[in-house]
């Protein structure tokens, strides 16, 4: 009679299964989890609930959206929010950048010049600071003047007719974005070991170029993420220069429904074209994290669109053996 061996392994036992002491398979049964499916039901019944809401609902005026979702007076106010996006974030990155290295700088004048700044356009809200700059005329006069500090000047502009309120509107949000772009630059900037910048340095490279190759590329894995969703954040943000006459997309929808008075579907146009440019900017930000990453993991995930093409190539690999099978059999 064959003694079972109590330190054989488990390959031993499935090696000799007819053996009189080999151990029945075990039958491995999943944890139940009804809570996970009552849960799960629940959700389902609220979104049929909101589909339902949302197509049969004639208050949302589906027509009426197809109809004016692509009027120009809509388009051209879509084109001045983004105008008002990308050029309130070109000076807010470009303002947030210069005001981060300030900020780390070993110079106490500047160091504390930029946390001046950004105490202060932290700690007012972005509406009054639009309105501000609207009134801008009332605080330095009729005309702006160029020239020497506290000397003659050379050029003399109208206030009125240079700061516009689209002027004042990019100002305001420029500026104000700048203060909240100097901190996750610096938060960045200083996510960086030290260690490395000396270890950089002791190889012989210029500050310039740890910066460049060493500091920049880490740095903006930390950077990138909140910046997109500060860009994302601003474009929606635009809409209070409505406040001070700027007709963008907020503005030309509230006029549109005094004018034919039909309030849910001009709200439901401007919602869409704010989910557009929200979904297209997502995008854009998920693949420039996606480039930044490349430093800390080896293996990135697929993208959507890898995972689409593999699964089609799957696909059509499962599929050729079928379709030879059976045009052998015919």
């Amino acid at each position: 009679m064959t003694e079972k061996n109590p330190a054989a392994g488990t390959d031993d036992v499935f090696a000799a299964p007819d053996t009189p002491f080999a151990p029945a398979a075990i039958r491995a049964v999943p944890v139940r989890r009804p809570g996970r499916w009552i849960s799960a039901a629940i959700l389902l019944v609220f979104v049929l609930m909101f589909f339902n809401m949302l197509v049969f609902n004639k208050n949302f005026g589906w027509d009426l959206v197809r109809q004016w979702l692509f009027w120009h007076t809509i388009v051209q106010a879509v084109l001045v929010t983004l105008e008002l996006t990308v050029y309130a974030m070109v000076i807010g990155i470009v303002g947030g950048v210069l005001l981060a290295v300030m900020r780390l700088s070993s110079n106490p004048v500047s160091s504390s010049a930029a946390w001046a700044y950004t105490w202060f356009f932290r700690g007012t809200p972005v509406l009054v600071q639009l309105l501000f700059w609207n009134n801008i005329a009332a605080l330095v006069g009729q005309q702006i003047g160029f020239g020497i500090p506290f000397g003659p000047q050379f050029l003399h502009l109208n206030t009125n007719s240079t700061i516009t309120a689209f002027t004042a509107a990019v100002l305001a949000l420029g500026l104000n974005e700048a203060a909240y772009m100097s901190e996750i630059v610096r938060a960045g900037l200083l996510s960086v070991d030290e260690g490395q910048t000396e270890a950089a340095a002791s190889l012989g490279m210029r500050r310039a170029k740890i910066m460049r190759r060493i500091v920049l590329p880490q740095a903006m894995r930390v950077i990138i993420p909140p910046t997109g969703n500060e860009t994302i954040s601003m474009l929606k943000t635009s809409s209070l220069a409505s406040v001070i006459g700027v007709v963008e997309l907020t503005d030309a929808s509230e006029s549109a429904i005094h004018l034919y008075f039909k309030a849910i579907p001009f709200y439901v146009v401007a919602s869409l074209w704010y989910l557009f440019f929200t979904t297209v900017l997502s995008i854009g930000q998920y693949y420039i994290e996606r480039h930044y990453a490349r430093g800390s993991s080896r293996n990135l995930p697929p993208t959507p669109f890898q995972k689409l093409m593999r699964a089609n190539l799957s696909f059509r690999r499962r599929s050729t053996p079928f379709t030879e099978a059976r045009e052998a059999l015919r």
